[in-house]
């Protein structure tokens, strides 16, 4: 850019690339457009700290995808699985290694946030965006994205990152389509030191009554986040599953400090990820595993192209170089996450018709619980699994004929590329 633009640029404020929504995805997004040394604006509508409906696992990639110096605030650190299966067969199978950590979003999401701050990017808190504008009196060039505050406020910015969670607008903006929409109820449930004593360093997953859905209990110290998971559809059933389990566990008795629901949402296969100058990331869209709904790994994973990409679009003088690098993000989330979310898909919909098969190699078949160990630890991913292991192949395959056909959601390929935040790792 000419001195002569960027004095123009900064008569009329415009900003380089402004990020609506301080998530994870948002905040990874900020972070790396402003270690890149453009001016960024980070815009979330809420003030910081803020509670998330989310299990809060920190799993490998999610802990590979920190910045450098990002220290986890951990509430726990996860040594040990308990299997079962709507309640039964109980099995705990215990790992020498950290599996995962455990946090609580509030304190992970303001961390995340400072370190965007730290590395240049300017916060705004109590901000809601009512749209985005890409043409119109609003906007003065075709170099420019007007962001409309509620209020009337309008900036302006040469590239927009849109990270404001599953119900986005800025996902409406460029048009995110659907494809599995699921929903996550959860409570945060204070307990005794010696009930929090008999949970440390261990999590139970329990494989739910309803198709597709899970339960979850994470210890966080003296507090155990309990949630449970499945399609949208089935929210009476889901909260009977909730109660149920909850009581189950014999935690019944305790009051929860905090009872949330929230929807889940994972794109379409032929969903965009951008419009114009415009690109979504993390929930906003779409992008998270179909199976476990494991969304944080997907928002800092896909918040940090979205940051690397939005500088490129900022630079972008005219509409093809802008259409360029916008597909080059699209091809890069799915070339890495959009392997992930196929094989997700059609684990998922295995998982719908045959829970006890998963439930069974978790707790029985070595091979199994040692690829878990592998995911969780971030040592590998679904998509590297079935793609290097011929021995993985053959079981989806297998599996596959013996469901019959999955269907059109889970008909992908075990590594065809693709065209939360209530989960347990969300």
């Amino acid at each position: 850019m000419s001195s002569e633009n960027s004095s123009a640029d900064d008569v009329r404020q415009v900003w380089d690339v402004v990020v609506v929504g301080a998530g994870p995805a948002g905040a990874s997004a900020a972070y790396a457009a402003a270690v890149a040394g453009r001016r960024v604006l980070l815009l979330e509508k809420a003030e910081l700290p803020r509670y998330k409906t989310c299990g809060g696992g920190i799993i490998g990639p999610s802990r590979d995808s920190l910045p450098p110096g990002f220290e986890l605030p951990l509430r726990d650190r996860v040594h040990a699985v308990t299997f079962s299966n709507n309640g039964r067969f109980t099995r705990t199978r215990r790992s020498k290694q950290m599996l995962f950590g455990l946090i609580n979003r509030p304190e992970f999401d303001q961390q995340l946030v400072e370190h965007a701050q730290k590395a240049g990017a300017e916060l705004r808190t109590g901000v809601t965006v009512q749209r985005v504008e890409q043409h119109g009196s609003a906007v003065p060039d075709r170099r420019s994205v007007a962001v409309v505050l509620q209020g009337g406020e309008t900036l302006l910015a040469r590239a927009v990152v849109g990270a404001d969670g599953s119900a986005s607008r800025i996902g409406a903006h460029v048009g995110v389509k659907l494809d599995q929409v699921d929903l996550g109820l959860e409570a945060e449930i204070p307990v005794p030191e010696t009930v929090a004593e008999d949970w440390q360093g261990r999590v139970l997953i329990d494989w739910g009554p309803i198709p597709g859905s899970y339960g979850w209990v994470f210890p966080k110290g003296d507090t155990l986040t309990v949630g449970v998971i499945s399609a949208r559809g089935e929210g009476a059933a889901t909260k009977r599953y909730l109660e149920e389990f909850i009581g189950r566990l014999g935690l019944a008795g305790f009051e929860p400090a905090v009872s949330s629901g929230h929807l889940t949402r994972c794109r379409a296969d032929d969903s965009p990820l951008s419009r114009g100058r415009v690109l979504v990331c993390g929930d906003a869209a779409g992008l998270l595993e179909p199976w476990t709904r494991e969304g944080i790994s997907f928002a800092l994973r896909s918040g940090r192209l979205a940051g690397e990409w939005a500088v490129r679009i900022a630079e972008a003088h005219d509409a093809v170089d802008t259409r360029r690098q916008a597909l080059n993000y699209a091809f890069a989330v799915k070339a890495g996450l959009g392997v992930e979310m196929s094989v997700g898909k059609r684990l998922l919909a295995i998982f719908e018709r045959r829970p006890g098969l998963f439930h069974a190699a978790l707790t029985g078949f070595r091979p199994a619980w040692r690829a878990f160990m592998d995911i969780t630890r971030g040592s590998t991913t679904l998509g590297e699994l079935v793609r290097s292991h011929p021995m993985a192949q053959r079981a989806l395959s297998a599996v596959d004929r013996r469901q019959g056909p999955v269907g059109a959601e889970g008909s992908v390929g075990p590594v065809g590329p693709v065209g939360g935040e209530a989960g347990a790792g969300s």
